[in-house]
């Protein structure tokens, strides 16, 4: 069976998940994977962007490197990019006819999607020095975390999937920093809180701590920022920036050149795919938060669409100040929020809404809200050129 049609057969979404099954999969192939030092992320926000920025760092020093991300944008092969590109069809099909034949056939009937698909990501990394391997929405549980870590990297923490992590932050940061192995560096916090619970939980585990804004040199810090502002990045990709010097420094002994910020491509993150158009996969209030910042009060239509378990209301009301009015754009997913729903959010704070149905090149906008609302205005952009 081709990979597409088997994880086909796989629901992306569940409410309970059996934790003891990811664990016993990957010690059932285990003895088959010689994995590379894995640089493990985890957080709420910021892991792709900080992980794709390891990633290239790393495949600049010349080494072999593999990053796997989630969820993908247009393609599957997105989730796993090896040495600076997506794999291609041919690699994917080797690496799962490879595993198909290591997993007994019940076990591999009966992982999750995303279990399946970090096996496989570990397959395809075979002969990589270095794997970039980010969690999906939690930690401690999470399928990325049955790998032994050279390092945890640790992205900003806020609030969101409390149905899977905890109702608070404080549940929630535990359930992220119960991931750690022995060396761990901490990204800048929103929440205060959450760098006295790494503390805490690193002491547990006798696990070495850094924080990035402390073992970045303040000028190499300072030239990030810079060079991040001459690329049109807002301050928060500069701080994942900063994280990621931070990482591979503790890494490889040494921090890279600034300069090679020029060669980090990141594709959905604060991303000017026009000179009207701003694109960001943020689909959380922290997310939205750090878009309203760095859009310094510059009004927008906003091309929206959310999802049924999103604060729609709280996220709409700190974009508010940036956007003129919303337009929905429908996506592909059985847990998009009901219609009348999101209206009725975007009303009871006075938003003006439309469907949306072009683009007109006198407005800017901002395209937000999840990878399917990505994917979503990009197929509408892919449409435009044919």
């Amino acid at each position: 069976m081709s990979l597409q049609s088997f994880l086909n057969t796989k629901p992306l979404y569940y409410d309970k998940i059996d934790l003891s099954r990811m664990p016993r999969a990957y010690e059932s192939i285990r003895g088959h994977l010689d994995l590379g030092e894995v640089i493990h992320l985890v957080g709420t926000n910021g892991k792709g962007s900080t992980g794709r920025i390891i990633a290239t760092l790393l495949q600049d020093g010349k080494k072999r490197v593999g990053h796997y991300s989630s969820p993908h944008i247009l393609r599957f092969n997105e989730r796993i990019w090896i040495d600076g590109a997506d794999i291609d069809d041919i690699q994917l099909k080797k690496a799962h006819e490879k595993l198909m034949r290591w997993l007994d056939p019940k076990m591999a009937e009966e992982l999750s999607y995303f279990e399946y698909t970090t096996l496989l990501a570990l397959v395809a990394f075979e002969g990589c020095e270095y794997i970039v391997l980010e969690a999906g929405l939690g930690g401690e549980f999470d399928a990325t975390n049955v790998v032994s870590k050279s390092l945890s990297v640790i992205t900003p923490i806020g609030i969101d999937h409390q149905a899977f992590l905890g109702d608070d932050i404080e549940e929630i940061a535990k359930t992220k920093l119960r991931s750690i192995d022995s060396r761990v560096i901490l990204a800048k916090q929103p929440e205060a809180i959450v760098v006295d619970i790494a503390r805490e939980i690193s002491d547990i585990e006798n696990a070495r701590l850094y924080q990035a804004d402390e073992i970045v040199p303040a000028k190499i810090a300072k030239r990030l920022h810079e060079n991040a502002a001459a690329r049109g990045w807002p301050p928060f990709l500069a701080d994942n920036a900063l994280t990621a010097w931070g990482a591979v420094k503790l890494i490889t002994g040494r921090f890279p050149d600034t300069k090679m910020l020029n060669d980090i491509a990141l594709r959905g993150r604060f991303e000017k795919i026009d000179k009207n158009i701003i694109l960001d996969v943020g689909h959380n209030v922290p997310a939205a938060k750090a878009i309203s910042q760095a859009l310094c009060g510059q009004k927008r239509i906003l091309v929206y669409n959310a999802l049924e378990d999103k604060d729609a209301k709280s996220i709409l009301s700190i974009l508010s100040s940036v956007i003129s009015k919303m337009e929905i754009i429908p996506i592909e997913s059985d847990r998009t929020m009901e219609r009348s729903r999101l209206i009725a959010a975007a009303e009871e704070i006075g938003l003006e809404v439309e469907e949306f149905r072009n683009i007109d090149s006198k407005e800017s906008y901002l395209v937000f809200g999840s990878f399917a609302v990505a994917e979503a205005f990009l197929k509408y952009s892919e449409s435009l050129a044919e």
